[in-house]
């Protein structure tokens, strides 16, 4: 009797009335949504336009299903092609099978498609998005678990996941080796993460080494793996993918590290002027805003002098006006008062 284990999913499918949620899908979508939010984040701090990855993401993730999709189909076509299986299953993506190669080839292509549109180089693009797609398949990967397939040979560990009974399965405890992967993949992106920080990768550098992180891992999870699959030499189809894909990346790490050393200083034209030009647009338009307070202060200033200078005037007018006939300036009048009570004085003395 198994203590501990991880269970599977009743079901992979939640139906909201005549919509179906399929956790194989939703798993998928989330890493896609990761990528692309993570990748944009380095994007913009090498110097990118905000945006950019999102736009050859476009190209890029469709691409990339069809790859995954035909790769799948093509190295496991006896499940859709064989005797007593139908055909038509080959299209029906949410019931499992995207082969990483293919998605990581052919999504590629199209991201070269959608770099050669922006004018952009594709190994920069790539470097800003390898941690990302690395969290991507780690998140990918629980799309695994909802559909009970690609485990490993069976145990009893603690951490063993549990498999009922189903169509090309057996009720039983398996090595949970989408875990493992998934786990694998968020210690490739922790990796990259540091290398690229540490020694300031580029030129597509730390593509290749997610790319080499990556295959290290699958080989030997691969390995594990129960499933069917084509063998050479003894060893299944894609652990042999696995190390021939391991190979080239290094290979292209070194090459690339000889021929191009460094990072590159320009990621996107025109994206670095852009910036400083909206930078020093809003620092003109501070300034702008003080050079107007001042003016209109002096302008208040001089008003107000101005205004003195008016009231002074008018003053200095009356002090000089002639006084007619019939005018009496008020301290004429207090003087000639004076004298005249001066004058009084000494007559009765």
């Amino acid at each position: 009797m198994d203590l501990a284990y991880i269970p599977s999913p009743s079901t992979g499918v939640i139906d909201l009335g005549p919509i179906p949620l399929r956790g194989y899908a939703f798993c998928i979508i989330i890493g896609v949504f990761v990528a692309v939010w993570f990748g944009n984040k380095r994007w913009v701090a090498r110097g990118g336009r905000s945006g950019t990855v999102a736009d050859i993401a476009v190209w890029a993730v469709p691409f990339g299903l069809v790859g995954g999709r035909l790769y799948h189909v093509i190295t496991d076509y006896q499940l859709y092609f064989s005797e007593g299986e139908n055909w038509v299953d080959a299209f029906k993506i949410w019931q499992g099978g995207l082969g990483i190669w293919g998605a990581v080839a052919l999504g590629a292509v199209g991201a070269w498609i959608g770099c050669r549109r922006r004018g952009i180089p594709l190994p920069a693009w790539a470097d800003a998005l390898a941690p990302g797609l690395a969290f991507a398949q780690a998140c990918g990967r629980w799309g695994n678990w909802f559909n009970q397939e690609l485990y490993g040979k069976a145990t009893d560990v603690p951490w063993a996941l549990k498999i009922s009974e189903g169509p090309n399965r057996v009720a039983g405890t398996y090595h949970p080796t989408f875990l493992y992967e998934s786990l694998w993949c968020i210690g490739a992106a922790l990796l990259v993460l540091w290398a690229d920080r540490r020694f300031k990768l580029g030129h597509g550098r730390v593509f290749a080494l997610y790319v080499a992180a990556y295959c290290a891992g699958r080989a030997w999870i691969e390995y594990m793996r129960v499933d069917e699959a084509h063998h050479i030499l003894g060893l299944r189809l894609n652990v042999w993918t696995a190390l021939i894909v391991f190979v080239l990346a290094v290979a292209y790490f070194v090459i690339s590290a000889k021929l191009r050393p460094g990072r590159e200083e320009i990621v996107e034209p025109g994206a670095a002027e852009e910036a400083a030009a909206a930078e020093a647009g809003d620092t003109e338009g501070v300034e702008t805003a003080e050079d107007t307070k001042d003016i209109k202060a002096s302008e208040d200033t001089k008003d107000a002098k101005a205004s003195a200078a008016a009231e002074g005037g008018a003053d200095e007018a009356l002090k000089k006006a002639p006084k007619a006939d019939g005018d009496a300036d008020p301290a004429d009048a207090v003087e000639t008062s004076e004298k005249n009570g001066t004058a009084e004085t000494a007559k009765k003395g």
